[in-house]
């Protein structure tokens, strides 16, 4: 499995990599923080973001997509979110997150939550949510 997340700043890999024998089946992956980095790492089209927002199922599913294709892997999740304190609007307030998930067969699922909280506890619940999710992938293959 492959990662790509934005909010949670790496740390869906920081749980992961703490289970010992984790290296059997994660490959790795990236924390594309700016938007920029979405597209540059993960492939994720400037248009897209600018339609949609980096918040958004469209670019959680685009994360996701293009983490599993650069890794090859069967399994990607990616996370997108606003943690906070600014960055909310009226229509994405701060802790809304969307977790993107993909296979290699070409199914995709996509999850919004909304999260109140701090920032550290924003990043803390969409952490949870994003390992809830990848959990839910792949006891579903």
């Amino acid at each position: 499995m492959a990662i790509a997340e934005s909010c949670t700043g790496g740390r869906v890999l920081a749980q992961l990599t703490a289970v010992p024998g984790s290296s059997a089946v994660l490959w790795g992956g990236v924390v594309s923080y700016s938007n920029e980095s979405k597209v540059t790492l993960l492939g994720v089209e400037t248009d897209l973001i600018g339609k949609n927002g980096a918040v958004s199922p469209e670019v959680a599913i685009a994360m996701a997509r293009g983490i599993q294709r650069r890794s090859k892997t069967d399994w990607a999740v990616a996370v997108t979110g606003i943690a906070g304190p600014s960055g909310g609007s009226i229509e994405k307030p701060v802790g809304t997150i969307w977790v993107g998930c993909c296979d290699s067969s070409g199914n995709n699922s996509v999850r919004l939550q909304h999260f109140d909280g701090d920032r550290s506890l924003v990043q803390k619940w969409a952490t949870e949510e994003t390992l809830k999710v990848l959990l839910e992938m792949v006891d579903n293959a």
